[in-house]
């Protein structure tokens, strides 16, 4: 994998670049769609790429390595295969999904021992094994096995939880390199930066992290229960450390206007459930602020959902007609609602890329931000 930095806005850290992959190249700022089981729930691939217009995305090793399994991704060739998706992939590792089982996984220095959310079945995750079933999976970019750390956590737990995170790296690094890929194509790994709220152990972490001379490098324990405000901070501690020529993801963040802010931070990757997830309750992202559409308000408003049209099926639906969808429980409202947010994020990303690259990105910023935060 190689990234190139193209330019900086001379305002702030908001950067655009571009990352190549032997599946193809992706502009930076980008935001990932999560397909968590290898599919973008309610979105057809095609859709993804045609109408989203989506440069990458985004699978899960803990759901994929229960169902299908890996017998079944590696007779098909790996994801990008058995999900008919051409374009480049990127992979959790599944930690946070492991340690979301407060109640059912066991933590130690070797690894995690989770019982299966699906049928209760135990299973262990080592570093190593998780980047075995990475190399099954065949992402182009893995990530490292860690712990995610609650934004709640006393700065004890917090210090143990990275020391683990540290511990695992190590051993991830260790056995990636030492294994090849089973597809033809290079995979990258990306370290992953923790240390919770705290200033000295985000610094700790990341010159850990930098130590790597990773490909590019994350940033995880964030958006998960601490203040907007202390997570702003710890991107700044963070990108303050972390190469200047590597991709920076920050994972699972967030609002619209998270990701701007975290743009005008230094961060060029993003993903998240929120798009899809929102879209299916019915809320959607316009550039004028959240839409419900369930709301009576819009049951004759034959408008489009948006001044703009950020995907073709914004170009064929009323808010009439998406809130009549919504209020008969009719599947296309959740594949239309879906493909407009996700559509929404993509046109975002696009837009704050051009921004920066023309150094207007903060005036930009300011004067849009406001506005995404709104209710309609």
């Amino acid at each position: 994998m190689k990234f190139k930095l193209q330019h900086t806005d001379t305002q702030s850290g908001a950067r655009a670049g571009c990352i190549t992959t032997d599946h193809g190249s992706i502009e930076t700022p980008v935001f990932m769609p999560v397909g968590t089981q290898g599919a973008i729930k309610a979105v057809h691939i095609s859709e993804l790429k045609d109408d989203i217009r989506a440069q990458i995305m985004l699978g899960n090793t803990y759901h994929l390595y229960l169902r299908p399994g890996l017998d079944t991704l590696e007779k098909a060739g790996g994801l990008h295969r058995f999900c008919g998706w051409e374009k480049p992939i990127l992979t959790d590792s599944g930690g946070f999904q492991v340690f979301s089982l407060a109640e059912n996984r066991k933590l130690s220095a070797e690894g995690a021992e989770f019982r299966s959310h699906i049928d209760g079945s135990k299973h262990f995750f080592s570093p190593e094994k998780v980047m075995d079933i990475q190399r099954v999976i065949g992402a182009d970019i893995i990530m490292a096995f860690d712990e995610c750390c609650p934004g709640d956590a006393d700065y004890g737990y917090a210090k143990k939880s990275l020391e683990l995170t540290e511990h695992w790296l190590d051993r991830c690094c260790r056995q990636i390199t030492t294994t090849a890929p089973l597809y033809g194509y290079e995979q990258s790994l990306f370290p992953i930066v923790q240390g919770c709220v705290y200033t000295d152990l985000r610094i700790r972490a990341a010159e850990h992290v930098a130590g790597k001379e990773a490909d590019g490098n994350a940033i995880g324990g964030l958006a998960v229960g601490e203040p907007t405000e202390k997570m702003y901070e710890m991107i700044e501690v963070v990108n303050r450390i972390l190469p200047t020529d590597r991709p920076r993801y920050l994972m699972g963040v967030g609002t619209p206007a998270n990701l701007l802010e975290a743009i005008g931070r230094g961060v060029d990757m993003f993903d998240c459930i929120m798009p899809t997830r929102n879209g299916r309750n019915g809320q959607l992202f316009t550039r004028n602020g959240t839409v419900n559409m369930r709301n009576r308000k819009w049951a004759d408003d034959f408008s489009p959902v948006d001044t703009d049209a950020y995907t073709f099926v914004d170009m064929l639906y009323s808010k009439a007609y998406l809130h009549h969808l919504f209020r008969t429980d009719e599947i296309l409202a959740l594949q239309i609602a879906s493909i407009h947010n996700l559509g929404f994020y993509t046109w975002l990303m696009r837009e704050a890329r051009s921004q920066i690259l023309a150094n207007h990105f903060v005036e930009w910023k300011n004067s849009i931000i406001k506005q995404l935060s709104e209710r309609v």
